[in-house]
């Protein structure tokens, strides 16, 4: 009997040996590892999780490309704050996530759990649906529902949400998928701060102390000619240690209002945001805001891409136009 086991032990245990693509779960987080290499974990529970966020976000190179406070203080980081070139600000911007800060009039984007302004909400896990390692993909797919930071609040939607991660060796790239069902009738507000975030590492920023500098797919570079615009896509690079590397992220096509808008800032805030249009206009006759039925639902879908170099040598155009090409 004993061979007999092990030979099953070798067939059960052979395509994780053999996955390129390993996601593995855990009780308040998901792990990613690509080619052998961690590429970040997905926090989806906890006493400080508030929304879900994935962190860090690394280069195939094994570089972290995300700010690591407040989850984790570095050296690197705490010099650029001693030497007053940065701040620990915003602690509520981890990694990557998805949230808004007016839904309802609550507040999901500014809602750590340490704050006490009113109106905040909470992004809570129901369930883990899915979790998926391939050889040239993985793939996480769970449940979440907003409400209310009151802990007896009701939902007022529920978050579909795919993540597939694709095995290469020099870029890491995956897709997030969100569906958004109202519970509630909801409203989600023209406001700045959303939706779909990443806060860059330090030394990548555009600002004072940081290499980075940020680029669309219209040829606008910087904060200041890019901010709030709308555009197919968007990069931020810099250098670290003499490595060069950078973030893109991918609107689809079929978004709701797509081409979305940027706020895209110079301290290292990265988001897109299609609920924003009279806060970045600055035109009180427009208004952003979307309101959907219990039972209706809005889908977002974007691409991020961990590559080296900036966008031009990335060919992150490129990449745009077989991410557009490949809709079904």
């Amino acid at each position: 009997m004993k061979p007999v086991s092990l030979v099953l032990l070798a067939a059960l245990t052979a395509p994780a040996a053999a996955a390129q693509v390993k996601i593995t779960p855990g009780p308040e987080k998901i792990s990613i590892e690509i080619n052998g290499k961690p590429f970040g974990d997905f926090y989806v529970a906890g006493k400080d999780v508030t929304k879900p966020y994935l962190w860090p976000l690394r280069a195939a190179s094994g570089t972290y490309v995300t700010r690591m406070w407040p989850m984790e203080t570095v050296a690197e980081e705490q010099k650029m704050v001693e030497e007053k070139l940065i701040k620990n600000d915003h602690q509520h911007q981890r990694g990557m996530w998805f949230a808004h800060d007016n839904v309802n009039k609550l507040d999901f984007w500014n809602n750590e759990a340490s704050y006490t302004t009113p109106n905040r909400g909470k992004i809570v896990l129901k369930k883990v649906d899915d979790v998926k390692s391939g050889k040239a993909k993985g793939s996480i797919a769970a449940t979440f529902e907003w409400s209310a930071m009151n802990g007896d609040a009701a939902p007022i939607l529920t978050e579909s949400r795919v993540m597939t991660f694709y095995a290469d060796p020099r870029d890491r790239m995956f897709d997030v998928d969100i569906t958004l069902t109202a519970v509630q009738q909801v409203t989600f507000g023209d406001g700045k701060d959303g939706a779909f975030g990443i806060r860059m590492r330090p030394i990548l920023i555009e600002d004072k102390g940081g290499t980075g500098h940020i680029s669309n797919a219209d040829g606008q570079v910087g904060e200041k000619q890019l901010w709030g615009k709308p555009s197919n896509w968007c990069d931020y690079s810099g250098e670290v240690n003499g490595e060069k590397v950078g973030i893109a992220i991918l609107d689809n096509p079929d978004n709701p209002r797509h081409p979305v808008r940027w706020h895209a800032r110079a301290y290292g805030l990265f988001a897109a945001n299609p609920f924003g249009m009279s806060v970045f206009t600055n035109d009180k006759t427009q208004n952003g805001a979307i309101s959907i039925s219990p039972g209706q639902s809005l889908r977002y879908r974007y691409r991020v891409i961990v590559h080296a170099g900036d966008a031009q040598s990335a060919d992150i155009a490129g990449f745009w136009e077989k991410y557009a090409g490949a809709r079904p």
